[in-house]
C-alpha cells in the first residue's frame, strides 16, 4: 500500500466507536420488544452479571441506552419472544437469536476445552453425570441447579466449587445440549435445547468458514475499527489465528482497509476498518451532551486498554506508587459526558428505604464540576434511582472528591 493511510484524529474514532455502541446519540425508545432487540443487535451482545449494589451490569448497560428499558423486558425477551438466547462470548451474556447458528463452534471448542479443564479444576465426577442429567431434562422438563444433585455433598468452599450434577448441567448448557429458557430472579432455568430454540433456527447450519467470515466481519461493523486480535476476542468464537487469517485475505480483496487512529496521548496506531469509516466518522453528528452512568461491563469499555487508548480512562480500583493502595469502592462505575469519560461514582441502592446513596465521586484529571455538570449529573442520579428501585437520593457529605492522581 502506497501513501499516507486514512487517519481518524481521537475525537473521531470515539465519535464513531461509541456510536456503533449506541452512546453517540441521545437515543430514545420503548426498551423492550422489538426495539429492546434492535439494541442487543446493535451492541452484539449485552454481558450478563449478578453484582446487584445498584442495578445488574445487563440492565445498566440496556437502560443507559433506552431509559424506558426496565429488568423484566430482557426475560421477557428471552423466555417468550425468543428474540435472545444467552451464552458465552468473553462471559455469560444475552445475544440475538438470529446469531444462534453461528455459535455451533463455540458450543464444540467449549466442549472439548471445557471438559478437560472441568475433570483438573471442579470436583470429580461431572463427566459421569452427564448422560443422567440430559436424561432428567428431557424426562422431567425444565430444571435448575437446585433440581439436580440433591444426594450430593453441597460445598462452600467457593464461587466455583460446585456439585457434580451442577457441573454437568452447565458443561451441557455450554456445549449446546441445553439452553436457558428463563431466568427466576438471577436463576438459570435450562431446558433441552430443541425446546427453547425455535425450531428454523436450528435448521439453520453454518460451517466453519461461514462462521469465522461472520464472525470478523461483524465484531469489525460493531467496533468500527480494531485489530485482528480485537476482532477475535470480541465475540470469542474463533481463533486469533483464524481472524488474522481472514484479515489478511479481507484486505488482500479490499474487503477492509488499514486506517491510522490517533490515540488520546496522540501516539498513533494502525487499525482495520471497512471503506469509507473516515467519510462516516466525518458526518456524525455532536454528540449527545447528556451525562451517561454506565456499567463497568460496557461494550465500550470491556476492553480495558482500549479505553485507555481512546478515552484516556484507566478503569483501576487502585494505584500502585510509591505503594499498592485502594482508592475506589470495588464496584464504581464509569460516567460519561458526550465523548469524554468525566469520572467514577461509587453508589450503593439501600432497598429497605428505597434510598440511592451516593457515597463517592471522583472526577478525572482536568474535569471541572462546576454548578451546570452537577446539575446535570444530579439529573441522571435521579433518573437512574428508578432502575435501581428508588425514590430518593443521599449524599455523603463528602461525595464530590477531589481527582485521584
Amino acid at each position: 500500500m502506497s501513501g499516507a493511510l486514512p487517519r481518524l484524529d481521537n475525537e473521531q474514532a470515539r465519535r464513531l466507536f461509541l456510536d456503533r455502541h449506541a452512546l453517540l446519540r441521545p437515543g430514545g425508545g420503548p426498551g423492550r420488544g422489538a426495539d429492546l432487540a434492535g439494541v442487543i443487535e446493535t451492541l452484539g451482545f449485552v454481558q450478563l452479571d449478578s453484582v446487584n449494589t445498584f442495578a445488574r451490569a445487563h440492565d445498566l448497560i440496556l437502560w443507559s441506552r433506552r431509559q424506558q428499558f426496565r429488568p423484566p423486558a430482557l426475560n421477557t425477551a428471552l423466555a417468550q419472544d425468543r428474540t435472545i438466547f444467552e451464552h458465552w462470548t468473553h462471559d455469560a451474556a444475552a445475544i440475538p437469536m438470529a446469531f444462534y447458528p453461528y455459535w455451533r463452534l463455540k458450543f464444540e471448542r467449549d466442549a472439548a476445552r471445557l471438559q478437560g479443564r472441568w475433570q483438573k479444576n471442579r470436583r470429580e465426577g461431572f463427566v459421569e453425570q452427564i448422560d443422567e442429567i440430559l436424561d432428567h431434562v428431557a424426562r422431567h422438563g425444565a430444571c435448575t441447579t437446585r433440581d439436580v444433585g440433591k444426594d450430593e455433598e453441597k460445598s462452600s468452599g467457593g464461587w466455583w466449587d460446585w456439585h457434580p450434577s451442577k457441573t454437568a448441567l452447565e458443561y451441557l448448557w455450554r456445549s449446546g445440549a441445553l439452553a436457558v429458557t428463563r431466568r427466576e430472579g438471577f436463576r438459570k432455568v435450562y431446558d433441552l435445547t430443541e425446546r427453547v430454540i425455535p425450531s428454523e433456527t436450528l435448521a439453520r447450519r453454518k460451517d466453519d468458514d461461514e462462521i469465522i467470515d461472520w464472525a470478523c466481519r461483524a465484531a469489525l461493523d460493531r467496533m468500527g475499527f480494531g485489530t485482528s486480535g480485537e476482532i477475535a476476542a470480541f465475540w470469542d468464537i474463533i481463533t486469533k489465528a483464524e481472524a488474522a487469517r481472514w484479515c489478511r485475505s479481507a484486505l488482500q480483496s479490499c474487503l477492509i482497509e488499514e486506517v491510522e487512529i490517533v490515540c488520546a496521548d496522540g501516539s498513533r496506531r494502525v487499525s482495520l476498518a471497512r471503506p469509507g469509516v473516515v467519510d462516516e466518522a466525518l458526518s456524525l453528528p455532536e454528540p449527545s451532551t447528556r451525562v451517561r452512568i454506565l456499567s463497568p461491563f460496557d461494550p465500550a469499555l470491556r476492553d480495558r486498554a482500549r479505553a485507555e487508548r481512546l478515552f484516556d480512562f484507566s478503569y483501576r480500583i487502585e494505584i500502585f506508587v510509591p505503594e499498592p493502595k485502594r482508592v475506589y469502592g470495588y464496584y464504581v462505575f464509569p460516567v460519561m459526558e458526550g465523548t469524554r469519560l468525566i469520572g467514577r461514582i461509587d453508589m450503593k441502592a439501600d432497598r429497605s428505604t428505597e434510598t440511592l446513596w451516593i457515597r463517592a465521586f471522583w472526577p478525572e484529571d482536568g474535569v471541572r464540576m462546576g454548578k451546570g455538570r452537577q446539575a446535570k449529573l444530579v439529573s441522571e442520579l435521579e433518573r437512574a434511582a428508578g432502575l435501581g428501585a428508588c425514590r430518593a437520593l443521599d449524599f455523603a457529605e463528602d461525595w464530590l472528591r477531589d481527582p485521584v492522581s
